[in-house]
Parts: structure tokens; sequence; C-alpha cells
């Protein structure tokens, strides 16, 4: 059995590059960070930060372009994936990515309410209502109608 499953949990280092293939196919690049905490023998934190890249495809790409900020929390979960390719100086080069097929939005950075001079104002999604069924009320029993699914 093969497994090639990746997930992460970090903050965008950048704001994403939305672009699109000769064939009109959308492909979104994201700069992730991840950290990792302890505490080593003599009882001092530490801290170790990772940078990943991060590759969608699709309509994944095209909602991440639209709604992710830099500085962001998200959750990515795909494979990874190795290429290499040849630099404009002639050089080739390896590297690899996280090639992402599910992604959730986390929370916005502090102060992030405004979106920067040179990018278009992002969408904004509806608010939605979610009922919820309040269990401190004394009730003998819950009604099915109460149910909000």
């Amino acid at each position: 059995m093969n497994v090639n499953k990746v997930f992460l949990v970090g903050r965008l280092t950048r704001d994403p590059e939305v672009r699109s293939t000769s064939s009109g196919q959308s492909v979104t690049s994201i700069g992730l960070a991840t950290n990792r905490f302890w505490t080593d023998k003599s009882g001092q934190k530490q801290e170790q930060t990772e940078y990943h890249n991060v590759i969608l495809w699709g309509r994944l790409a095209e909602i991440a372009g639209q709604y992710l900020t830099k500085g962001q929390e998200s959750f990515f979960e795909g494979r990874l994936q190795n290429r290499s390719y040849t630099g404009k100086d002639g050089v080739e080069r390896k590297v690899t990515e996280v090639v992402a097929e599910n992604m959730q939005f986390g929370s916005r950075p502090q102060g992030a309410s405004a979106p920067s001079q040179n990018q278009a104002p992002k969408e904004e999604s509806p608010k939605e209502e979610i009922p919820t069924i309040n269990l401190d009320e004394e009730q003998d029993e819950v009604k099915i109608e109460d149910v909000p699914f």
C-alpha cells in the first residue's frame, strides 16, 4: 500500500498568486508557514518555522485567490509532488510542493479588514444565521422541529 497524504495548518506568507494555464485552467500558488514548538533539555522554549509551497488547481484555485490573504490561517490537505525546472539563469532546480485537494479557511490576521492598495476588494460572503438549540433551558424533551438539520 502506498500513501502520499499531507495535512498542513499554517499562515499564508504572501497573498495568493492566481494565474491561468494556456488551456484556461486556473492555478494558484500559496506560501505557507508552519511552526513547531518544544522545550529543549535545558528547559528553554524552542521554535522552528517551516515554509511550504502550496499549489491549487481549478475552482479551488479561484476560491483561494478570491478569499485568502497574507497572514490568514488556513488548512490544506493534499499530496507531495516533486518537480524540476530550468531557471532563467540556465540552472536546473528541484522543488517539492503540496498539491492541495482540499482547503479550509481559518482566522484572518488582526487588522486585515481592508484589502491592500494594489489588490481589488474581495467579495464578502453573506452572513448565514445558524440556528442553535439551547440545552440549558429546562425542557422535558427535544422536539424534532427544534433540530436545525
